[in-house]
């Protein structure tokens, strides 16, 4: 397989387990479950563009032309960069025969990022602690991180049988 093909498959990987987890969230929110606003999280990569890496309250930070669409552009690339990690971890047999165990593992540890570095840095604390509900917020968390490991191992069941 040449490097062009396995970069696709890593591409399509990580964008097809993002739009698993965005569908998921679209559930939550139907369900009445609060969901993570992609404008914060591009206002918070702006800022970051800029110097500036923590916020006390980014809902409260000055806004960030164009943050909504740099929201939602960085949420699929970090999904097209944990998919790599996966394809790196676990090499061209699991990307031909993609196996459950590993996708989910890769999906739930990738929860680490927003538990430890976002999070904190947008102003919720170290695993949302200075939220009102922040083992509720942690268990969501954790979750969603699972779905995006199941849509890692889906995609890649997928894109290997085509």
């Amino acid at each position: 397989m040449t490097t062009w093909e396995v970069t696709a498959r890593i591409v399509l990987m990580g964008a097809g387990a993002t739009m698993v987890m965005d569908a998921w969230a679209m559930l939550m929110k139907q369900l009445g479950v609060p969901t993570l606003n992609w404008a914060f999280v591009g206002r918070w990569v702006g800022h970051l563009f800029h110097g500036k890496f923590a916020h006390e309250r980014i809902g409260q930070s000055r806004p960030i032309p164009g943050e909504l669409a740099l929201g939602w552009f960085t949420h699929y690339a970090v999904g097209i960069a944990f998919a790599a990690l996966l394809a790196g971890i676990q090499g061209m047999v699991w990307l031909n025969a993609p196996t459950l165990l590993p996708a989910l593992t890769i999906g739930i540890a990738t929860v680490a990022v927003p538990l430890f570095v976002m999070q904190p840095a947008m102003g919720a604390g170290f695993a949302s602690a200075k939220t009102p509900t922040p083992i509720k917020n942690c268990l969501r968390s954790v979750a969603t991180h699972a779905v995006f490991g199941l849509g890692l191992y889906l995609s890649a069941a997928v894109i290997a049988r085509v």
